[in-house]
């Protein structure tokens, strides 16, 4: 099993990219949300991997962070969605967006994804709907990457200004990515969360 990659990037392109690990390049399918944030060729990266064995093929899927790669483990775990079909679902729907896409049951912005019809949709929302975690949303909310651990004062912050935005008419999808778009600090509480989610709610 191989837990993650690190070395230098050596390859982009498509939807493929290669890491040198030692003197081996490891290729490693991504979604474009990761395409898109890698650093220029030549400069060390670090991929969580799932790899898939099958009896002629072995192939590698990577992800920035354990939480995305949670995500692509849970998508293939739903029937009739493989390796290949999950990234497509989270090249055209960022791992944030989707999860919320599935806590608040929105089929039509899932069905976006190639090759995944309403049906298709439904399925996913149905199977993962109690296995996304809010805990994820809430770590994407505080803009904290994965790697470090969420403060319990800065969730409650980002939970609060995102019920108080839907009280205020807003949708849930809408009130999450406008918390998630500030940048919450330890000494903010929810009324100073909720004042720079409407800051940024106005400008959209």
């Amino acid at each position: 099993m191989i837990s993650y990659v690190k070395g230098a990037l050596a390859d982009k392109s498509g939807d493929r990219i290669v890491v040198e690990a030692g003197p081996v390049g490891l290729g490693i399918y991504v979604p474009l949300s990761v395409l898109e944030v890698l650093p220029p060729l030549g400069e060390e990266v670090k991929i969580y991997t799932y790899l898939q064995v099958r009896e002629d093929d072995l192939s590698l899927y990577g992800f920035l962070n354990r939480q995305d790669l949670e995500m692509f483990k849970q998508l293939i775990g739903v029937n009739g969605i493989g390796p290949k079909g999950a990234l497509g679902i989270l090249s055209a729907l960022r791992p944030d967006d989707l999860r919320l896409a599935i806590l608040t049951g929105d089929a039509k912005a899932i069905s976006k994804a190639p090759g995944v019809g309403a049906k298709t949709a439904q399925r996913i929302i149905l199977d993962l709907k109690d296995k996304v975690s809010a805990e994820q949303m809430l770590a994407g909310i505080a803009g904290m990457e994965e790697e470090r651990t969420a403060m319990p004062l800065t969730k409650e912050a980002g939970r609060e200004a995102v019920e108080a935005l839907v009280a205020l008419g807003y949708t849930n999808l809408e009130a999450s990515k406008a918390v998630k778009s500030v940048q919450i600090t330890d000494d903010m509480d929810a009324e100073a969360v909720l004042k720079a989610s409407l800051k940024f709610l106005a400008f959209l």
